[in-house]
């Protein structure tokens, strides 16, 4: 039995990037076929036996609240009419009562802030974080991948992938110490270093296994880049005195904050799915 059960998901950011579909509904919100981007993580986290899911939000988020609940009147409507296949879609992927949390980022002062947040509800026990925008579809969960690598290394561990050198500057990048298979020994974490400067191609992508421990940096509320509170820069703090590895996840990473991050997303996905797979061939040659 894995020892991580709980996943953080920083759910408060305004989308800008996705404006104006972000001006009503989340980003998180946004749909990729049938689902929002936000199921698609908490499933991943599911997969990888997370049991308790924690949602940092802020103003405006209520519909991430709502999508997690059970919706009595659409319940009882498939029932009466015997919608049998969709209700138990439905029914499905709902978390059970008491599993799913949230708490306020009453302020948008970083991704380490609002991991900060969540504190009171993680303890002293390791936990993950999973950043939504990074849709990750694959066969085996990315999380579950990343708690593997946690319980071998007993250290914190950082989803990782190589990107083309031409794209370091988009990245925080490890500096590599000893490479074995997947895992990768992170000796520092360079933050979006220029091409000729960039101690490697491995990048740091949107899913982390924290120690508890990081909570005690995150409490100085040190401001760094864009004068926020960086959970980078509580990351790289704890480099040396605990074990840091990156690991090479398996499956394929999307950028749902970008429009064509997004778009390929929706091509991804249904790709993957029997019942769309033909269909959609057919509908991208008519406009590629």
């Amino acid at each position: 039995m894995s020892s991580v059960k709980k996943a953080v998901f920083p759910v408060a950011g305004l989308g800008t990037r996705m404006l104006p579909a972000t001006k009503v509904l989340p980003k998180e919100m946004l749909p990729v076929v049938d689902k929002p981007i936000l199921q698609y993580a908490l499933e991943e986290a599911k997969a990888a036996g997370i049991e308790e899911f924690v949602f940092v939000t802020g103003r405006g988020k209520s519909i991430l609240e709502d999508h997690f609940d059970r919706a009595y009147e659409l319940f009882d409507t498939l029932e009466r009419k015997q919608k049998t296949e969709a209700l138990a879609e439905l029914e499905s992927w709902l978390p059970t009562a008491g599993t799913v949390v949230y708490t306020r980022q009453q302020q948008p002062l970083g991704l380490g802030h609002a991991v900060w947040c969540a504190r009171h509800l993680i303890g002293n026990e390791p936990f993950v974080v999973s950043l939504v925008d990074d849709l990750i579809l694959g066969d085996v969960p990315c999380t579950g991948e990343l708690i593997q690598a946690h319980e071998q290394t007993g250290g914190n561990v950082v989803a990782t992938m190589e990107v083309p050198l031409e794209h370091t500057s988009r990245y925080g990048i490890l500096d590599p110490g000893k490479v074995e298979g997947r895992l990768v020994e992170a000796k520092a974490m360079v933050e979006k270093p220029e091409p000729e400067a960039a101690p490697s191609r491995y990048a740091v992508i949107g899913r982390y296994v924290l120690l508890p421990e990081i909570f005690d940096h995150l409490e100085r509320q040190e401001r760094g880049a864009g004068g926020e509170i960086q959970l980078t820069d509580a990351m790289a703090r704890m480099l040396g005195a605990h074990p840091f590895h990156g690991y090479v996840f398996s499956g394929e990473r999307h950028d749902c904050g970008d429009k064509l991050g997004y778009l390929e997303a929706i091509v991804a996905a249904a790709s993957r799915r029997a019942d769309l797979k033909a269909g959609l061939g057919d509908v991208l040659r008519r406009y590629v």
